[in-house]
């Protein structure tokens, strides 16, 4: 079900009726990808009235929720096929699988793009995310959103819209999605399964966006580990938040050093909570950290090594994080 904060979106995006492409866009973990298929599936329902959510019960809604519907494609990278179970992985010493929507993809949808719709009520075409596609691949899309077959809509989900071609983009009518009130997202991560006292710290680390505060909470990461996370970190220890995965991993460590950096201007912290921090060390070390995190950010996929990786982050955590002993004695966090 579309949590309660999407349905003001999906009724802005319902409501381009006359739009044969949608682009939905917003901060990533706001719900983007959720949004995406609520609307398609609007689109396709046999029983709403036009500008309608779907009704959830009618064979076009079924077969929607299976992704068996002849009338759907989506279009995503391999990798999140493997992540979502569409797929199975590659086998030992095979290629991972890409974090790009490449041209291939685009064009293995040829003949759905030019079929006739199967069960009358049009045809949706989803890619997510869009920003995936890298650039033979978006001019290739480019054609067919230029010249859609009879009945053709589009619905791409983003996070970063200015890393599309502008010729897709305006292509597309725009719905811009902003992170829910603080109320909200927590009523819905507790409705989500979420525990009341893990929510707010989970919330407040995810920057606000709940959708990645309920991804987190399913990686397994917990008030206590998080709260337990930056005196770790000074021994140079990940501990349990190795499970995390390696890109939340680095998410995590540069929203440390973000607070980390912030306090040595005076600011308060804004992803960790205050009491769980130690004293910050010099800004220069912070900002080195920073960089190194950046650095690691772009070549964290790499297959071989995550393990490798992993220590390396907590090492270069240690450093960031160091304070020398005299100053220590002195300071308060």
């Amino acid at each position: 079900m579309l949590p309660s904060f999407l349905q003001p979106a999906l009724r802005q995006a319902l409501s381009l009726d006359k739009a044969h492409a949608v682009l939905l866009s917003g901060p990533p973990g706001l719900g983007q990808w959720e949004l995406a298929q609520a609307l398609a599936q609007a689109w396709l329902c046999e029983n709403n009235q036009a500008g309608e959510p779907a009704c959830g019960q009618c064979a076009a809604c079924h077969l929607v929720d299976q992704r068996s519907h002849p009338d759907q494609r989506w279009c995503v990278p391999a990798a999140l096929r493997v992540a979502w179970g569409w797929e199975e992985g590659p086998s030992e010493g095979k290629a991972k699988p890409s974090q790009e929507i490449r041209i291939d993809e685009i064009r293995a949808l040829a003949s759905f793009t030019q079929s006739t719709t199967a069960r009358g009520q049009g045809k949706v075409l989803g890619l997510h995310p869009a920003e995936a596609m890298n650039t033979v691949a978006a001019n290739a899309l480019l054609k067919t959103l230029e010249e859609p077959g009879g009945r053709l809509r589009f619905v791409l989900s983003c996070s970063a819209p200015h890393e599309l071609l502008p010729t897709i983009r305006s292509r597309c009518q725009s719905v811009e999605l902003t992170p829910p009130s603080e109320s909200d997202a927590l009523l819905w991560l507790t409705q989500s399964g979420v525990a009341v006292d893990e929510a707010p710290v989970l919330l407040r680390l995810a920057g606000g966006l709940p959708g990645l505060a309920l991804r987190w909470h399913g990686a397994g990461m917990r008030r206590a580990l998080v709260e337990a996370l930056p005196g770790g970190l000074q021994k140079g220890e990940l501990g349990p938040a190795e499970a995390w995965g390696l890109s939340t991993v680095i998410d995590v460590l540069g929203r440390l050093a973000h607070d980390q950096l912030r306090r040595t201007h005076g600011a308060l912290p804004r992803y960790f909570p205050l009491d769980c921090l130690p004293v910050p060390s010099a800004p220069a070390r912070l900002q080195r950290w920073a960089a190194e995190l950046r650095a690691a950010r772009a070549k964290g996929d790499h297959p071989l090594t995550p393990g490798l990786w992993m220590e390396t982050l907590a090492a270069q955590a240690q450093r960031g994080l160091h304070v020398p002993a005299a100053r220590a004695l002195h300071s308060r966090p």
